[in-house]
């Protein structure tokens, strides 16, 4: 008897997308779907409120899979990441037993930042770690890197791991033009030259860092980082293949280091084209073999989007990051800790950041499905948009000349700054929001007693740059709140903002708490209340509690009568606030009322008026 398989859709006819439409349509009521619905991304496209199986018919990015080329679907078979751990090593006895005791707690990659690069110095580090099994990576002064380069290697050899070492050498000459505005004064082909010749020897050892992490944490778009990443790549194959080495062996030797930002399906996206994008330049080499195509990616999250107030919210913006580039297939993570803005991280932040990997592995079981985004109707299209204005980035830069005259010209920088300031800008209106920095604020907290690392806290440089404009900006999304805040907790008197609020129910308590987040942004003390009879009696109870600022709380029909009386009773004794952006506004400046809180508001700006006239 031939097995009966039941049909679950069998019973429902198929729906066209004309269909869906029509139904959206129909409950927008009158509403344009394009504005109402359709979403415009920072990367130049539009995102559509639904997506089917049509919009991914033409795609090619769903023809082949995981380990096959182009590697839009991963370069590996399986998607056990490295998880790597951050180590100081400027005292190397220190940093080595810092380094065992981590591999003890699961971390499977080390990543040392190092100021001497001798043969002891690399001894000290690697003392008692199996460098067969544990992923290294080392970060140094591109100056020191061709010495590095060498003790590496002999340390390699010398305990029989050559065949079976895999880590990296951050060779970025780029740095100092991106930080500081000057170019790397040494020949860089010859010095990447020389440094793939003392590793002929130990294959797995990378050595050219593309770190367009540096983009990321600046505050770059995630059009702009793949873009510029990419062209930094292929700097790096055109230098060194103009020297006579084998693509190859050239693409073997790239690492690239990326961020990860908060933006979840973009940020899965990115990489599926990334990798995809990487392929193809180097196909254009002609290798002898596609292996050569594959993309080794670490990945970093975010520091832009970190803040010091609420600083552990930080934890669920790094956590769904991780989250991103695990599903993407990235080789390796770095989770920043939580409180890297204002101290060096101690033990428990480190914990922290480690276990966050360990979820997604042991709990989760990110590591045991390849792609699972793969075939994802969204996801999919998401992968191609950003690929073609990445592609439209990385052609730009190619047809002036490439990535590093475009670096030593300032113009990679000044495109980022141009992005971080609009970004700065979009925080400052809520626009993009931080949880815990520009919308919801803990109003409560004080934050200038945990700030222990100098040159972190808002709007500062850790080091300036010898040109700014031609440098990446280091101020985090944060910053000017941070600012801010930092200012009122160093003020003799908090201001207190009184919430006077009367009238219409829901009007008055919708407009208090839209107030209290707006002015708890500045860190001042909220006083709320339930509501009052009339308005003499608010503004007597306000006065009565030493208030600053009173902001009226009531609905637009009851301006027109509420806001005059208020504000001619309380005969300028206080700051005066209307909140909402009410019909009859022009009649209320033209009796002299001056404030207004509303959606349309500038907060950074509204609020730092306030600062220049409270806190005296």
């Amino acid at each position: 008897m031939a097995e009966k398989k039941e049909k679950l859709f069998d019973q429902f006819p198929p729906v066209t997308t004309a269909e869906w439409r029509e139904k959206v349509e129909a409950d927008l009521k009158g509403a344009p779907f394009d504005k109402k619905l359709v979403w415009r991304t920072n990367e130049g496209f539009n995102v559509q409120p639904m997506y089917r199986a049509e919009d991914i018919e033409n795609l090619s990015t769903t023809d082949s899979l995981p380990g096959e080329y182009p590697f839009v679907r991963g370069t590996r078979t399986d998607n056990d990441w490295f998880a790597r751990q951050e180590i100081e090593a400027a005292d190397p006895v220190a940093a080595n037993a810092k380094a065992v005791e981590v591999l003890g707690k699961g971390i499977t990659s080390l990543g040392f930042r190092m100021k001497e690069c001798d043969a002891a110095t690399v001894a000290a580090l690697l003392k008692d770690i199996d460098i067969a099994k544990v992923e290294i990576n080392f970060a140094a002064c591109p100056r020191h890197c061709e010495e590095l380069c060498v003790n590496l290697v002999k340390y390699v050899k010398d305990n029989g791991a050559a065949d079976t070492f895999r880590g990296s050498i951050d060779f970025n000459p780029f740095k100092k033009a991106l930080k500081h505005g000057v170019a790397f004064p040494g020949d860089i082909a010859q010095m990447a030259a020389s440094m793939i010749a003392a590793a002929a020897d130990v294959k797995g050892l990378r050595l050219l860092g593309a770190d367009s992490v540096m983009l990321s944490d600046a505050g770059a778009y995630i059009y702009q980082e793949l873009g510029y990443a990419l062209s930094w790549g292929a700097e790096w194959l055109t230098l060194l293949t103009d020297k006579g080495i084998s693509v190859d062996e050239v693409a073997s030797r790239v690492k690239f280091n990326m961020g990860i930002s908060s933006n979840y399906f973009m940020e899965i996206a990115k990489f599926r084209a990334a990798r995809m994008l990487w392929a193809q330049i180097v196909e254009l080499y002609k290798p002898a073999s596609t292996d050569a195509c594959k993309m080794a990616v670490h990945a970093t999250t975010s520091k832009f989007n970190q803040t010091i107030y609420d600083a552990h919210v930080n934890l669920l913006r790094s956590q769904t990051e991780c989250m991103s580039a695990a599903l993407a297939g990235v080789d390796s993570i770095t989770v920043t800790p939580f409180d890297a803005p204002y101290r060096t991280p101690d033990d428990f932040s480190e914990r922290i950041a480690r276990n966050q990997q360990f979820l997604l592995k042991e709990e989760s079981h990110l590591d045991k499905v390849v792609d699972p985004a793969g075939g994802s109707y969204y996801v999919e299209t998401l992968t191609v948009a950003i690929a073609k204005e990445a592609w439209k980035l990385f052609l730009e830069v190619e047809e002036k000349g490439g990535f590093l005259a475009a670096v030593n010209d300032g113009e990679v920088q000044r495109a980022v700054r141009a992005t971080s300031e609009k970004r700065h800008t979009d925080v400052a209106r809520r626009k993009e929001i931080l949880l815990g920095t520009n919308q919801y604020p803990n109003i409560n907290e004080m934050a200038a007693g945990k700030i222990e690392r100098t040159g972190c806290s808002c709007g500062c440089h850790d080091h300036e740059a010898d040109n700014q404009e031609a440098s990446l900006p280091t101020a985090r999304a944060a910053s000017d709140f941070e600012a801010l805040r930092l200012a009122t907790e160093a003020a003799a008197n908090r201001p207190k903002v009184f919430m006077l609020t009367i009238g219409n129910l829901a009007m008055r308590l919708a407009r208090a708490q839209f107030s209290t987040n707006f002015f708890g942004c500045a860190g001042y003390e909220i006083i709320d209340n339930l509501g009052f009879e009339t308005v003499q009696q608010g503004v007597d109870e306000a006065l009565a509690k030493g208030a600053d600022v009173i902001v009226l709380c009531s609905s637009d029909d009851e301006y027109a009568q509420l806001a005059p009386e208020a504000y001619r009773y309380l005969d300028g004794r206080a700051e005066f606030v209307v909140a909402g952006a009410p019909a009859c506004t022009d009649d209320l400046k033209a009796i002299g009322i001056e404030n207004f809180v509303n959606v349309r508001s500038n907060v950074l700006d509204t609020l730092r008026a306030f600062n220049e006239r409270l806190l005296k």
